[in-house]
């Protein structure tokens, strides 16, 4: 059965310029309900709509807003800044032994929503002071609240409304969270066909680790933390549409990149691990990054390991 996430259909934009575009909701609850998803199609026909049935770009933009916002409780409680400086930092310093720079280094976090990741390592400085921090997202009002957010806390990072593709300044690294289940097929492979042929030198996407634990530890976390239906439901909905690491690492093994898993499925304890990501580095950078991160390294597996080969 296909599963599909309410926030996926509830707004639409332009993916070059941004520009919000009309969605009607028979249109959501007509898809909702072609994918056997009553429950879902229920909750949409609540929101409200014009008098020509589209949905209420403010309802909607308040809506994402305060799902986002209990979202942010999940990136807190499970550390994801943390972890992903676990694997940055290594990667940051593999990056400056190869080019040999001392920076600036621009770390570009694409589909940043709410800009937690960004806010807190520009908060913490965890990365260094030679590393430049963005969020892009093409939703414009999430990107709105990031900048405010930043604002009030005095944080030295900033936001851009756009594709993270077409920055005119060119990236160092990539990097998103929760974001790699939305994309299906080849519209995955043109996530990081992209990526690869931009400048960057590499990218780190964290995202639901898909083991058969997932789904009821989203279902647990969801009901407990997370006040309106909406959120509950996508919450699920992204555990049962997570990649498995075969799927990713096939996706990210393009021209030009060696494509990698850290805590890849079977070398991790499925309690334990609720994200993970995907590598990817440009060839000469994958020694460096090894020895970089030490004993940590033997988490670190190609495309070989599952047999599913580089093309």
């Amino acid at each position: 059965m296909r599963q599909l996430e309410i926030s996926d259909l509830i707004t639409a934009v332009d993916p070059h310029t941004g520009r919000r575009l009309p969605v009607q909701r028979s249109e959501v609850m007509r898809q909702l309900r072609e994918a056997d998803d009553e429950r879902a199609a229920r909750i949409v026909a609540r929101m409200p709509t014009d008098e020509d049935g589209v949905l209420d770009p403010y309802a909607v933009d308040r809506l994402v807003v305060l799902v986002h916002t209990e979202l942010q409780r999940l990136s807190e409680e499970l550390r994801i800044d943390e972890r992903l400086v676990h694997v940055l930092g290594p990667l940051l310093a593999a990056i400056r032994a190869t080019t040999g720079r001392s920076g600036p280094f621009r770390l570009v976090d694409v589909g940043c929503g709410l800009g937690y990741l960004v806010r807190r390592l520009a908060a913490t400085g965890a990365l260094g002071e030679d590393v430049e921090l963005v969020g892009v997202d093409l939703d414009g009002t999430l990107v709105g609240e990031a900048e405010r957010l930043a604002l009030a806390d005095g944080l030295d990072c900033r936001f851009v409304h756009g594709n993270a593709f077409d920055l005119p300044e060119a990236a160092t690294v990539y990097v998103s969270t929760g974001v790699l289940h939305h994309f299906r097929g080849p519209a995955l492979e043109a996530f990081f066909q992209a990526q690869a042929a931009s400048t960057a030198l590499a990218f780190c996407h964290f995202d639901i680790a898909a083991n058969r634990l997932a789904p009821i530890g989203a279902w647990i976390f969801h009901r407990a933390r997370m006040r309106h239906p909406l959120g509950r439901h996508d919450g699920v909905v992204s555990a049962l549409r997570a990649h498995d690491d075969e799927t990713l690492l096939r996706a990210a093994s393009v021209p030009g990149i060696r494509a990698l898993v850290y805590e890849p499925r079977g070398m991790s304890n499925p309690f334990c691990t609720t994200l993970r990501p995907v590598i990817g580095v440009r060839p000469d950078l994958e020694e460096p990054l090894r020895r970089s991160l030490g004993r940590g390294a033997r988490r670190l597996v190609g495309p070989e390991h599952f047999a599913v080969g580089a093309r």
